[in-house]
């Protein structure tokens, strides 16, 4: 179990290499977004093996590193890669970083993933502005000793995605004649895809996209005092959808499809907020 002073050694650590550079929002760049990052204006790189209490990133198409600077107008530091729990990790390591970024001053999540389509009424491509999710008992970064620094040892999940942040990007994908619809994230461990079976439970229970990622981030956002945008790219139907198997190599085909459309949507928000 991680402590308060782990992650204080973390922000440390980042606000050396910033120097004097104060991020306001933190993305998480899911598999494939990651080319955001390359817009960014007089970056600052950060590969997570270098800080200290951090884990490396093994995931496909994840470059592992902090990359700050100026983005939209907005002083921001995107994660190029996530760190998952089907590497190995825990929940609380794969939360990690929005904690140490809360010690840097952000005070906003914008989170990205692609995911699988639950709903049937989605396709491949569309975007998916998340206003809940589904966790069950799966890992929980906020399992253990609470940190008090950070929040309280029972945080309130009833609007984990800020409603004013949806609102906002419905808008901004309606003038940019982009398709965004809304919906619920189930969260599952990976590594392997879902079996037809647990889709349809999934999509009885309420699921409208399915994932490996998000959700432990998302809590510790929360938990921490963070507004949290979250928005998901379909990048395949989900098992049994469609009769045809699911590969990694269709995921990051889609993500890179999608580029345009998921940073112009993501810069328009940030200059608007």
């Amino acid at each position: 179990m991680f402590q308060y002073k782990d992650y204080a050694d973390s922000a440390d650590y980042i606000r050396g290499r910033l120097g004097g550079f104060s991020p306001a929002y933190l993305l998480i760049l899911g598999s494939g977004l990651g080319v955001l990052a390359e817009r960014i204006q007089n970056p600052i790189y950060i590969p997570y093996n270098e800080i200290p209490h951090f884990r490396a990133s093994t995931a496909p198409s994840h470059a592992g590193r902090f990359v700050c600077g100026e983005l939209g107008g907005k002083p921001v530091m995107a994660m190029q890669g996530r760190l998952h729990i089907y590497e190995g990790y825990t929940a609380e390591e794969a939360a990690y970083p929005v904690r140490a970024a809360k010690l840097l001053g952000v005070q906003t999540l914008i989170v990205t993933n692609a995911a699988g389509g639950i709903n049937t009424g989605y396709q491949v491509g569309d975007l998916v502005a998340l206003n809940d999710f589904i966790k069950f008992s799966f890992p929980n970064p906020l399992l253990g000793a609470n940190i008090p620094e950070f929040g309280p040892r029972f945080q309130d999940m009833s609007r984990v995605f800020d409603r004013d942040y949806i609102k906002l990007v419905k808008q901004i994908a309606e003038e940019q004649g982009i398709t965004l619809r809304e919906g619920v994230y189930f969260y599952a461990t990976g590594p392997q895809y879902e079996t037809p079976a647990e889709i349809r439970a999934f999509r009885i229970l309420g699921g409208d996209v399915v994932g490996m990622s998000t959700v432990p981030e998302c809590m510790c956002a929360v938990h921490a005092g963070m507004k949290v945008l979250g928005i998901s790219l379909v990048t395949n139907m989900a098992a049994g959808v469609l009769d045809q198997p699911l590969s990694e190599e269709e995921v990051i085909r889609e993500g890179e499809a999608a580029q345009d459309r998921f940073s112009r949507l993501l810069l328009a928000f940030l200059q608007r907020t």
